[in-house]
């Protein structure tokens, strides 16, 4: 008998995120990073290891501040800037490849920045559930709250540590620990990020909210099931209007959204990695009308079930292109 698997880790198998470790930065200030916007399939993160460091957006966001040990994650894929803070002109970086890694320096003179750059792959097209049900932009911090500085989340600081140690050896198989440990640092970022008291939008809110937590489980658990959201809200122990209610004001989304999500991207999966017909994987996320499958398929992921497939099939794996620094 399978264990029972939470939502989180479903969604995760889904999607197949593969984790890369572009860049180590060493830089004195002045330092500044220009980076546009992700390729489709995309997601940039960054890793403090030391010094500290401020993100913006050149929509003119809001400004954010990163120190050692915080994680920040683009799941929009949006085009941002790093800075030091000062205001100057970065001084010019220059890159030179070690094993297993690219180190990207310069000449400054003032307060050092240590921090792993890199980006998370999904599959083009694929990566709608991230896109869509998670903020533009995500922090987690490697201490607590203002009224609990001193506490150091230690699985974080653990994976950051690790990290920091193999981009620093140059030993046999760095390469591959440190993609592999890229990788965990999604779910872990994810999981911090859906436990902190913050509440962050979409999904990870979906997360904190117990009263929905057994229609989210249900949904990814058995998407090819009617659900109806009368079905979902006596899950919930809520009415109809409340649960409708409860997913429009924490997710954004009607439940209805979010299944559709969820069982274009179950589809999508089986029409790459199995020779199943398109009816028998309508079928089996919920859709007896194949010709209602392919519109909404269609609509969803912007080419029909059967380009879908052809598409994935014949693209190798696909390189990352190189940040513009």
């Amino acid at each position: 008998m399978s264990p029972p698997i939470d939502w989180l880790s479903r969604l995760l198998d889904m999607l197949h995120v593969r984790g890369r470790v572009d860049l180590r930065c060493l830089y004195g200030a002045p330092w500044r990073i220009v980076q546009p916007a992700a390729a489709a399939g995309e997601i940039p993160y960054h890793v403090v290891l030391s010094g500290s460091a401020v993100l913006e957006s050149p929509d003119g966001g809001p400004r954010t501040h990163l120190a050692a040990g915080d994680i920040l994650l683009l799941p929009g894929g949006g085009a941002h800037v790093l800075h030091d803070g000062s205001g100057a002109p970065g001084a010019p970086a220059r890159n030179r490849a070690v094993l297993n890694l690219t180190i990207s320096e310069n000449d400054g003179t003032g307060d050092r920045l240590d921090m792993l750059c890199g980006h998370f792959v999904l599959t083009a097209r694929h990566d709608r559930l991230l896109r869509e049900y998670l903020p533009r932009r995500l922090v987690v911090r490697a201490r607590g709250p203002a009224a609990a500085p001193s506490t150091i989340c230690e699985p974080l600081a653990g994976l950051v540590s690790l990290m920091r140690t193999e981009s620093a050896d140059e030993r046999v198989g760095g390469h591959a620990m440190l993609n592999a440990l890229s990788t965990a640092l999604f779910a872990l970022t994810l999981r911090l990020a859906s436990d902190a008291g913050q509440g962050p939008s979409g999904l990870l809110a979906l997360a904190n909210h117990p009263r929905l937590a057994p229609a989210v489980e249900a949904m990814f658990h058995e998407p090819g099931r009617p659900w109806t959201l009368p079905d979902l809200a006596r899950l919930c122990g809520m009415s109809r209007a409340t649960a409708a209610r409860q997913f429009e004001q924490t997710l954004g989304r009607s439940a209805s959204d979010l299944l559709t999500d969820i069982r274009m991207t179950v589809a999508a999966r089986e029409l790459k990695n199995t020779s199943a017909s398109t009816a028998a994987v309508a079928a089996a996320v919920g859709y007896q009308s194949e010709a209602a499958f392919q519109r909404i398929f269609k609509q969803r992921m912007g080419v029909t079930p059967a380009r879908w497939r052809r598409e994935a099939r014949s693209s190798g794996p696909r390189r990352a292109a190189d940040a513009s620094r």
